[in-house]
């Protein structure tokens, strides 16, 4: 498992790989702010998939996961604990 920090600092580089020109830290809100769209959030569960080997589920597609990295954090350490 990634350690707390660099697991972030991969999600800020996935974000920022996803939605190019967007100045993303760790609690800018995507979702709410409508940063961030249901194709961006398919490459995300792609992505997140691939870098920490967890699979999202369709429950856990919901604007609240996706809101901020912060959020994502949680979710994939939720996750990947099996919660």
């Amino acid at each position: 498992m990634i350690e707390s920090n660099a697991m972030k600092e991969q999600i800020i580089s996935i974000l920022q790989d996803i939605l190019p020109g967007e100045d993303v830290t760790e609690s800018t809100t995507l979702a709410d702010d409508g940063r961030i769209d249901s194709l961006a959030v398919v490459e995300l569960v792609t992505e997140f998939s691939i870098a920490f080997d967890v699979e999202i589920p369709f429950s856990d597609l919901v604007n609240e996961n996706f809101n901020s990295a912060e959020a994502m954090e949680a979710m994939i350490l939720r996750l990947q604990q099996g919660t």
